[in-house]
């Protein structure tokens, strides 16, 4: 039994990644708009991450944790795009086993990291709005280190946990997987051996470690909500909630687009729809929080402006 569970091990050395083999004359197509998103992506996050470290006047909790944010967003892409754009350029659909698993705990990791930052976003933003006499005591350096960082390592523990759980599978069959990155359902479901104590740990450790943060990141918006309401004055609650406004914009993006993605039934008519779906949170949403957050935000517009003065290029900058 031992000889058996060895050679099963050892039979899957590679996978094969299907992601839109089935739109062949576009694959050109597909691998440019995809490189220009990945530059795009790349460039805005680190951008973002650059003001937020180099201007004093960002020097504050909200821009350290969007700092955060667009670090975590290129590390984000980067764990797909480069992999998939090697895919339409060159037609090599195969993935290592190894590289197969390390693109699925990296991209976990990421996941369940945005999940916790977003919160401690929205939480920032609760004590700004509701509770802002006492915001400069309460989110002190020391405490958004704490919160930064107990994002990453909850990210890291989720994440791991499944690992182990993972890493005890053989795969010894069919080794394609209909998707454009090693998502942990299809590939659990290519296991020779039993994978439902794999997937009812992913299904526990993803309730246990997303809810929260999605249920703290919930509730910040509606007492959020309920204190602009408060506010007496129509310029007062508009620039109540153009504080918060980028934030919410990027939870809906983020949130809604995976709440439909798990909510879709599980069905072969349905499983374009559902990659399109896992493109709007791996790909989008790292595309659009850049965008979000620089038009939307007068502070970050103003970083920018400066940074663009200061290499000479003022002048161009207002002719647009």
């Amino acid at each position: 039994m031992t000889d058996r569970n060895q050679r099963n091990q050892t039979a899957v050395t590679e996978f094969i990644l299907l992601g839109f083999g089935d739109l062949p004359d576009l694959q050109i197509l597909l691998f440019l708009m995809f490189l220009v998103i990945y530059m795009a992506t790349v460039a805005g996050n680190m951008l973002i991450t650059a003001l937020a470290v180099a201007d004093q006047h960002l020097q504050t909790p909200m821009y350290f944790f969007l700092g955060n944010l667009s670090c975590l967003e290129t590390c984000y892409t980067s764990t797909i795009l480069p992999r998939m754009l090697v895919s339409l350029l060159t037609g090599d659909k195969t993935i290592s086993f190894s590289g197969c698993l390390s693109q699925l705990y990296f991209f976990s990791v990421l996941a369940g990291t945005e999940c916790y930052l977003l919160a401690v976003m929205s939480y920032d933003r609760y004590l700004a709005i509701c509770k802002p006499l006492h915001y400069s005591t309460l989110m002190n350096n020391r405490f958004c280190l704490q919160l930064a960082a107990g994002s990453w390592l909850n990210g890291c523990l989720a994440t791991t946990i499944f690992g182990l759980f993972l890493s005890q599978l053989t795969f010894c069959g069919p080794n394609e997987i209909d998707h454009f990155y090693c998502d942990p359902m299809p590939l659990m479901e290519l296991s020779c051996s039993d994978a439902h104590l794999s997937i009812l740990v992913d299904l526990i450790i993803a309730g246990l470690f997303t809810l929260p943060p999605f249920l703290l990141t919930l509730m910040s918006y509606v007492f959020i909500l309920v204190s602009i309401l408060r506010i007496p004055s129509t310029t007062g609650r508009q620039k109540a909630f153009s504080t918060c406004s980028s934030h919410l914009t990027v939870v809906t993006i983020f949130y809604g687009t995976i709440m439909i993605f798990y909510m879709l039934p599980k069905s072969d008519t349905l499983r374009d729809l559902k990659k399109v779906l896992s493109l709007s949170y791996t790909v989008l949403t790292p595309l659009v929080n850049p965008l979000i957050y620089s038009l939307r935000n007068r502070e970050v517009k103003e970083a920018l402006s400066k940074a663009v003065s200061k290499c000479g290029f003022h002048k161009n900058l207002q002719s647009l």
